[in-house]
């Protein structure tokens, strides 16, 4: 584990907070280990009905630590890094990111991973991969341009131009903007809100979400058998019970 991550259970809500504030947060592979077995953990917990990512001090992250990095031994797909990041994308709990200060290379990309995201006004968000003669990670040549669109994807991509807090809110990247002295108040506020939602029901929407593109006609049958199944689960029948009671 690390030092440099604390995990936080409050109620439903597991908080993972970056703490290398003197180094801008950025990421060795003992953090990323550390956060692997922390979204372990909360996947694990059925009572857990989401999962915060945020930093210390006055960044969200400076990315990867190069120096730590390029000392991977063996730089493939179980490096922590990318077990990091093959964990955070299979996550069936939702994961809202609390985003302030510098967010750069994985800071941005791993947002592409979260369900919701936050932002604070001073927030700036750099894909600089081209700078270093490195080509973009965690799915982002794919995702980037899915979310944002070819054109803008390619100017953070190709170009490596950085954005600011309402240009990434204009593009799609973030939810909202908000001042820095409120976004860890916002943050949690929406987290309280998921969790009162029911869990396995938040679960089940986001896996559904997460699936690749199909037909139109298959989605429907796969939504069918998602739903018949939460149709009979507990906490389905006490909120339709409770929802029914309350309209009487």
């Amino acid at each position: 584990m690390s030092e440099f991550v604390t995990v936080e259970k409050r109620d439903a809500v597991v908080w993972i907070r970056l703490n290398r504030s003197h180094k801008k947060n950025a990421l060795t592979q003992d953090m990323y280990r550390a956060m692997t077995a922390a979204l372990q953990d909360a996947e694990a917990d059925e009572s857990v009905a989401a999962v915060v990512l945020t930093g210390s001090g006055d960044s969200f992250t400076a990315g990867n630590d190069l120096n730590d990095f390029l000392a991977i031994e063996k730089l493939d797909d179980s490096a922590p890094p990318f077990a990091f990041l093959y964990t955070l994308s299979q996550l069936s709990v939702p994961v809202i990111a609390a985003v302030h200060g510098l967010s750069i290379g994985i800071g941005t990309t791993i947002l592409l991973h979260c369900d919701l995201v936050y932002a604070s006004s001073d927030a700036q968000f750099s894909l600089p991969f081209i700078h270093l003669g490195l080509v973009p990670e965690a799915a982002s040549s794919l995702l980037l341009p899915q979310q944002i669109g070819h054109l803008r994807a390619a100017e953070m991509l190709l170009l490596g131009d950085a954005i600011n807090a309402s240009t990434a809110l204009t593009y799609g990247l973030v939810n909202r903007v908000v001042a820095a002295e409120e976004l860890e108040a916002t943050v949690t506020d929406v987290a309280g809100a998921l969790a009162q939602r029911p869990v396995a029901g938040l679960r089940a929407a986001k896996k559904l979400m997460k699936e690749p593109a199909e037909p139109v006609a298959d989605r429907i049958a796969r939504e069918a058998k998602v739903f018949a199944k939460a149709l009979v689960s507990p906490e389905a029948k006490a909120a339709i019970a409770a929802r029914m009671k309350k309209k009487s």
